[in-house]
């Protein structure tokens, strides 16, 4: 619900502006579960009648083989398939292939969203999106997904007044808003859970950023696994 709610506010707040909201996603999982929220928004009525756009064939090719595995759907989905034929498609959403298709979404004026790879905006489509379209305040860049140290993505997300793309340097006049939810990775809570239920010789902590793996790192020994390491760069270990 926080998900959805969120969503609406970004949405018809950049199309009362008139604007474009431009999603870097992930093609596997995070396009599918954000067309599918946008599916049931459109539904509900609680989002306006305007185009989006899937300009990734990556996520295009992921999204047929989601359709094809209607077993794997969780309860939710299967309950929605009651009134629907297509999760993860409705009248106003497209999916583009070809180059050409992809370059004439910069011709076309008014609202739309365009959802398009790589998930942290370091190549792929969304590249050449956020080029033509990152310096109008009227513009929403909409991230949903965990942004790495020094990807351009994590620039956006914290809104760096100039940020570099394809070599140049771009003024960021577009708004920027970040909705977490839709991460998929366990949070700490989670991860101490699953630990809790082994039993363990070393626990390497090799996915994070450094602040957060140290903080993980310290709960881990407070909860009695001494053997927990956070590797630094060059460091080798014999198992």
């Amino acid at each position: 619900e926080n998900v959805e709610r969120k969503l609406v506010d970004v949405i018809n707040e950049t199309v009362q502006r008139g604007g474009k909201i431009l999603v870097p996603s992930f093609a596997l999982e995070r396009t599918q579960e954000l067309t599918y929220t946008l599916h049931r928004l459109k539904l509900a009525k609680k989002i306006p009648d305007f185009p989006i756009f899937v300009d990734s064939p990556l996520a295009t090719d992921a999204t047929e083989v989601f359709r094809l595995h209607p077993e794997c759907f969780d309860n939710e989905i299967n309950k929605f398939l009651e009134n629907v034929e297509d999760p993860f498609g409705f009248k106003r959403l497209h999916y583009t292939r070809s180059v050409e298709e992809s370059k004439m979404l910069n011709n076309i004026n008014g609202p739309l969203m365009i959802i398009a790879g790589s998930g942290m905006a370091e190549n792929g489509r969304i590249l050449h999106h956020l080029r033509n379209n990152i310096g109008d305040p009227k513009n929403t860049v909409l991230i949903i997904g965990w942004q790495a140290e020094n990807t351009l993505g994590r620039k956006i997300q914290e809104k760096w007044p100039q940020v570099p793309i394809y070599g140049e340097i771009f003024d960021l006049k577009a708004q920027v808003e970040v909705i977490s939810e839709f991460s998929a990775h366990a949070d700490k809570d989670d991860l101490m859970d699953w630990i809790k239920q082994g039993t363990w010789g070393k626990i390497f902590l090799v996915h994070g950023e450094e602040n957060a793996s140290l903080d993980l790192a310290g709960d881990l020994r407070t909860q009695g696994f001494n053997n927990v390491i956070v590797p630094e760069l060059g460091q080798r270990f014999e198992l």
